[in-house]
């Protein structure tokens, strides 16, 4: 497929992968004029639930959507029926008609054993060999459909088989990050597996080219690191969280890049360091109720008062924030 796809990995829990995901995918598609699909690979749902808001029960139970959704649109292959995938109909918003979402679902997880199986029979069981391609060939057919430009993959906290896969059909990836201890101990982990994860895919895709959905020749390179979930005072995030955002930063430029290079695995950018996101605060709880991001709330769907010209200013800031790194993608990821 011509679109690129990107995902936002982190086996840290917290880092705000989804909510960072759902602001770009939406930053591309109301403002950058780019179709964007979003891929929904979380069995929690979170993502689909932001799209689908008070539609998310209905949707699962209503015989004309019900399937439309990851799992049982793949359910094919991982039965191993002899029934081809096929796009489904991805579901939309009048108020932003160029964002996608290939809807979650709760039991995705049920897909790990086989494919973790599949991944690590070096295709012995003809049964199995359709399994790492499903994903791809699904989001595939759906980009053609609606025209996609831009492919964005939630996944939950893990080294999954199906993270895995997520990764390795990915044209780049951005980590996002918070500033705690923890965050660094998973950069370690992450500089350590992923270029794994790269090399069992160039291994593997020989493997896989009789199967009905080969894998997909992708770059997996690594875009950036975006940091959020702080607090700020005086402009300013507060002592804590900024000397561990300053070590953050120092590891992600030297030694993280350095040792993703060896692989090919960056892309040539000058700082990858993509942003620094404060906490949103009550702007969210109101973003929430519209559906729409925080930087798309209008003046008059943020409360008055003494805070409206602070609150105001703040959306205006993350929006700025948001456009900056989707034009980074945009230069980049083309």
């Amino acid at each position: 497929m011509n679109a690129k796809t990107i995902v936002l990995f982190n086996h840290k829990g917290g880092v705000s992968k989804t909510l960072t995901t759902y602001n770009l995918a939406w930053m591309l598609s109301a403002n950058k004029g780019k179709k964007v699909l979003m891929v929904d690979c979380d069995p929690q749902c979170n993502l689909t639930g932001l799209m689908l808001g008070e539609d998310f029960d209905d949707y699962y139970t209503n015989p004309t959507t019900k399937n439309a959704n990851i799992k049982d649109a793949t359910k094919a292959a991982f039965d191993g029926k002899p029934q081809p995938i096929v796009a489904i109909d991805c579901w939309s918003l009048t108020s932003n008609p160029n964002l996608f979402l290939i809807p979650g679902h709760m039991d995705l997880s049920e897909y790990d054993p086989p494919l973790s199986l599949s991944m690590n029979s070096n295709n012995s069981f003809s049964t199995l060999q359709n399994l790492p391609g499903a994903f791809s060939k699904l989001i595939g057919l759906c980009c053609l459909k609606y025209s996609i430009d831009y492919v964005f993959i939630d996944v939950n906290p893990g080294l999954s088989a199906i993270n895995e896969i997520v990764f390795v059909i990915s044209d780049a990836f951005i980590v996002p990050t918070n500033p705690d201890p923890f965050s660094l101990m998973a950069l370690r982990t992450l500089v350590k597996i992923l270029p794994r994860w790269k090399k069992w895919a160039e291994q593997s895709r020989e493997l896989f080219t009789e199967a009905s959905y080969p894998l997909p020749n992708t770059q997996m390179k690594f875009l950036g690191e975006i940091c959020q979930r702080f607090n700020r005072r005086n402009g300013k995030p507060t002592a804590s969280f900024e000397k561990t955002i300053q070590d953050i930063t120092s590891y992600i430029s030297g030694d993280f890049v350095k040792e993703l290079a060896r692989y090919d695995m960056v892309f040539p950018l000058q700082n990858y360091h993509l942003a620094d996101i404060p906490d949103f605060g009550a702007l969210l709880q109101n973003a929430n109720k519209k559906m729409v991001p925080v930087y798309a709330l209008k003046d008059k769907d943020i409360p008055g008062g003494a805070t409206l010209k602070n609150t105001t200013e703040k959306r205006d800031e993350i929006f700025k924030i948001f456009s900056d790194v989707a034009d980074i993608i945009l230069e980049n990821v083309k």
